[in-house]
């Protein structure tokens, strides 16, 4: 196995860890809601005017998918819908109250897999963290050119 591989299956087995590791308390603290619902409520909250091609595009579902998920969180009344005056063809979306308590027992999670995990990251230096996320980006570019090359789209269904 070359150098490549095993960082790409190390990088894997090291998602695998977080996820089993993460899971259970995810579950108990947000009963009801689905990863992709989670993420919907958190990517709304941390970007203003978020529509359904803003995330389509971050959560790397197709429009239809991402409509349909919205379309649940306002039934589940954790999320609105809103138009500006200058815009009425475009449709935002903003978390309700109750939308905004699920996004901060989320937050909080994630700030408690934080300190549980802050012995490693201390131990990382400036140099070792730029040289990961140097590397990260690069591979992600790559990966965003790959997709772009295969016309995988978000609009597709």
């Amino acid at each position: 196995m070359n150098k490549a591989e095993l960082v790409i299956m190390e990088f894997r087995d090291l998602f695998n860890k977080m996820v089993w590791l993460n899971k259970s308390k995810m579950e108990d603290s947000l009963k009801g809601y689905k990863p992709s619902e989670v993420h919907c409520i958190e990517y709304i909250e941390r970007n203003v005017d978020s529509n359904v091609t803003k995330l389509a595009e971050s959560l790397y579902m197709t429009s239809g998918a991402i409509s349909k998920l919205t379309q649940k969180l306002i039934k589940k009344g954790l999320i609105e819908s809103y138009q500006k005056p200058e815009n009425k063809k475009e449709i935002y979306f903003r978390l309700t109250e109750q939308g905004k308590v699920i996004y901060q027992i989320h937050e909080d999670l994630h700030k408690e897999f934080q300190e549980r995990d802050k012995a490693v990251f201390e131990q990382v230096t400036e140099e070792q963290f730029d040289s990961m996320l140097s590397f990260i980006e690069r591979y992600s570019r790559h990966l965003d050119a790959e997709i772009k090359k295969r016309g995988i789209g978000i609009r597709s269904e």
